[in-house]
């Protein structure tokens, strides 16, 4: 290892973590992310902190949950004070930027209540999550997205004039008579995006994040190197456009009794427009084999980036990490989107190369140790030589697992959800401070808590694919009750307590009578003695 190691962080958007050929997939082939794979670890039990973007992403980039954060739902802003990756590992000297998607939103109320110019330096990497902005592309936007994105401007230096070109050349295709057709409906999605492949969001990240590497040279850097794909969009380039065809399309997962059983909250969702299209075979026919195309491209690029780096003799400073922000239901389970805690929309594909020799004999190896997506941050911490800050950084270390020790680890993972703003509310009317869900998982037994209404339970080791519920089944009320428990005892942690760590705490000792704060004594002998010993007794 050389004295200066870096990371890249590699994200996908709305990847389900059985989408890749190396967590199982019988028909997407994805030889680089399977390379990944074979040199360093592959984690399958690894789930998000929200099954939705917005938050989701800013568990992973502050390394707390939810609940710690406060950022509960898309477009909530993380508020200013919640220390991010980048305020961690600047002190390290190491440069941290993004290159694509972080769905972050700025706490601007805060910073004008503060008297921080969000324009100023630091208002900047306030209102970016931390992250010094290399390329901005957030898409999603049909005005333009958000700046700084320079990805419009770049399609316009390509040669494509028109107004949007994201939303009328990326993510658009066209008739044989040259109408633009939109790439938001969904009958859309096996026809070829009217973009170049080459000039297309997922190489295009790819090219900015090499003149990244390039820029940084020889000082310590962390990239978010972060796909905007194969969330939708679902429209992709030729020639993935028509890579994979219907006889490619897995079974829905789902049974009849799913929908005529179902929880309250779960049936609310079935009443959204993006479970309901789902539903239909034809959807699923044309968008899954666009959205494995967008997979295989991300595939590629990724093979593209690594040969870069190794072609510059990087890749033995660089700790890899790819993994995704949430996964896609793709009507599995009569819904669609995301956002719930089956495992199609919880749990993401991890995989960790740590170039060190310490790693050497877990190359190639599948753990299934209980990770959440905030154990990220904390390991890049570590890698850099950083500070563990427990009553900060929530998550853990991987590096001791990626490096074969056996430490005391988790018996549990946990995951939050506010569906407040979804129209689930009000189906079911409820109010919008109640509209919580809460998920524990001990490895078996997946628990999840709904405020005001009855608790969901799943047996993954009986039940694999999460098809019956047995939240209100008698026989399993021991196990509902053993989880609650778990959940309520996470739940009374301290979640906030940042500013002094346990270990201040624990050292503490007379620190009343040091600041000649006398509280207990019954003479001065009492007082001289306990001077003497440093103690007040309180």
């Amino acid at each position: 290892m050389t004295k200066r190691p870096n990371v890249l962080w590699i994200m996908a958007d709305q990847l389900r973590f059985d989408y890749l050929s190396c967590y199982g997939h019988p028909h997407l082939h994805t030889p680089n992310i399977d390379a990944l794979a074979a040199r360093g670890v592959q984690f399958n039990n690894a789930y998000v902190q929200s099954p939705v973007c917005g938050p989701s992403r800013m568990s992973t980039y502050t390394g707390r949950y939810v609940r710690s954060h406060g950022s509960t739902w898309n477009n909530v802003p993380l508020r200013v004070g919640e220390m991010t990756l980048g305020d961690h590992l600047e002190p390290l000297g190491v440069r941290t930027a993004l290159c694509g998607k972080t769905h972050m939103t700025a706490d601007i109320a805060g910073m004008t209540r503060l008297g921080i110019d969000p324009a100023s330096p630091k208002g900047r990497r306030i209102a970016e999550c931390g992250f010094e902005v290399w390329d901005r592309l957030d898409g999603l936007h049909p005005t333009g997205g958000k700046v700084p994105s320079h990805y419009n401007d770049y399609l316009r230096r390509q040669g494509y004039d028109v107004e949007n070109p994201w939303e009328d050349v990326a993510n658009a295709a066209e008739d044989a008579d040259g109408n633009i057709l939109s790439g938001w409906l969904m009958e859309n999605a096996d026809k070829p995006a009217r973009v170049a492949e080459e000039h297309s969001e997922t190489p295009y990240s790819t090219t900015r994040a090499m003149a990244f590497i390039e820029d940084a040279g020889d000082q310590p850097w962390c990239l978010h190197l972060s796909y905007i794909k194969p969330h939708w969009p679902y429209i992709v380039p030729a020639p993935y456009h028509d890579m994979y065809g219907p006889e490619h399309v897995l079974p829905p997962v789902r049974t009849d009794a799913e929908r005529s059983e179902a929880h309250p909250v779960l049936a609310a969702y079935f009443e959204h427009r993006f479970s309901k299209v789902f539903t239909r075979d034809e959807v699923r026919e044309r968008v899954i084999p666009a959205y494995m195309g967008l997979i295989a491209q991300i595939d590629d690029q990724i093979g593209r980036l690594m040969a870069w780096l190794d072609a510059r003799d990087i890749t033995k400073d660089t700790m890899i990490v790819f993994t995704s922000d949430h996964g896609d239901y793709l009507g599995d389970h009569w819904l669609g989107e995301k956002e719930l805690f089956h495992d199609a929309s919880a749990r993401v594909p991890l995989i960790v190369v740590d170039p060190s020799p310490e790693a050497d004999a877990t190359r190639g190896q599948v753990r299934d140790d209980l990770v959440e997506a905030i154990d990220l941050a904390p390991t890049f911490v570590d890698w850099f030589g950083g500070e563990a800050r427990p009553h900060i950084l929530e998550g853990r270390s991987l590096l001791p697992l990626v490096r074969g020790e056996a430490p005391a680890w988790r018996d549990a993972v946990f995951s939050e959800y506010d569906y407040s703003m979804r129209r689930a509310r009000r189906i079911l009317d409820h109010p919008v401070g109640d509209c919580r869900l809460t998920m524990v998982f001990d490895g078996r037994w997946k628990y999840i808590h709904a405020e005001g209404f009855r608790p969901m339970l799943y047996d993954l080791k009986t039940d694999a694919d999460e098809l019956s519920d047995l939240g209100d089944v008698p026989a399993f009320a021991t196990e509902r009750a053993r989880l609650a428990d778990r959940l309520a005892h996470w739940s009374r942690g301290h979640h906030n307590r940042v500013t002094v760590s346990d270990d201040q705490i624990a050292r503490r000792k007379g620190g009343e009578l040091s600041k000649g704060i006398v509280i207990g004594f019954w003479d001065g002998a009492e007082l001289a003695q306990a001077q003497r010993d440093g103690d007040s007794g309180n």
